[in-house]
């Protein structure tokens, strides 16, 4: 399993929106939980969403709900974070991860994935 490549990072004004990608060999394959997590300087790195084997989604920020949409296309192998109305608090570097699993529960703690790509940073101004 290779380790999942983000892109899609930058800089932009509140309101305005970025769509992440992540590229990882295992998106599609219904064994593994793919997720999306944050870490702003000094805090913890956060659990964003998760992409469920199934293909269902859960997201773990109520912060993020209705402006975070995380989609996949199992052909290009590319799961997808479309950040729309982005605010000031979504400042932080934006990481993928994988994990394969038997069920279809993905957590949202940081230390139970061990496949990690090596982040894409967003930056909202206000």
């Amino acid at each position: 399993q290779r380790q999942p490549v983000e892109s899609g990072g930058g800089s932009v004004q509140a309101g305005e929106s970025l769509r992440l990608s992540c590229a990882a060999d295992v998106v599609g394959s219904g064994a593994h939980c793919m997720a999306w997590f944050r870490q702003a300087p000094g805090k913890e790195r956060e659990g964003v969403a998760a992409l469920e084997p199934g293909g269902g989604v859960e997201y773990f920020v109520d912060s993020v709900k209705g402006r975070f949409t995380v989609t996949h296309d199992s052909i290009k192998k590319i799961m997808y974070l479309q950040m729309d109305n982005l605010k000031p608090e979504d400042t932080a570097n934006y990481y993928c991860a994988s994990r394969p699993v038997g069920g279809t529960y993905c957590s949202n703690h940081h230390y139970w994935y061990n496949a990690w790509g090596q982040g894409t940073q967003v930056t909202v101004s206000s």
